[in-house]
């Protein structure tokens, strides 16, 4: 029935700053910006992240604390490039046994992670 997931929610205070975040720094595509309401749509190649003003829909602003895993080719280099550009990262890049991980936040607060998979998903 269900044959993937199209986009994710995340919360945002303030769109236009998010907006700089995602773009600027994270080097993703605005595919979309909303007319009626502050937000819009950032693609990463195989989900769509939605930013939307969360007043703007009369919700209680809540910044995702679940991180979501942004794909890259080469987590350290790519973490390199982050704190380049001023980006925190919560602790030392993890090693799983089968990927790395890099956990961050947004300017909202919204947890965000490097990811690579360097593993077969069998291991």
């Amino acid at each position: 029935m269900v044959t993937g997931v199209d986009f994710i929610y995340i919360p945002t205070r303030d769109f236009e700053a998010a907006s700089r975040f995602y773009t600027d720094v994270l080097g993703l595509q605005l595919s979309k910006r909303y007319g009626r309401a502050p937000g819009g749509e950032f693609e990463t190649g195989n989900l769509t992240l939605q930013l939307l003003e969360s007043a703007a829909i009369g919700r209680a602003f809540e910044p995702n604390p679940n991180p979501i895993a942004l794909r890259v080719d080469d987590v350290a280099a790519a973490r390199a490039e982050l704190e380049s550009k001023g980006v925190a990262f919560e602790h030392d890049t993890i090693d799983s046994g089968v990927c790395h991980m890099a956990v961050f936040k947004d300017p909202d607060g919204n947890v965000l992670m490097l990811h690579h998979r360097y593993a077969p998903p069998d291991a």
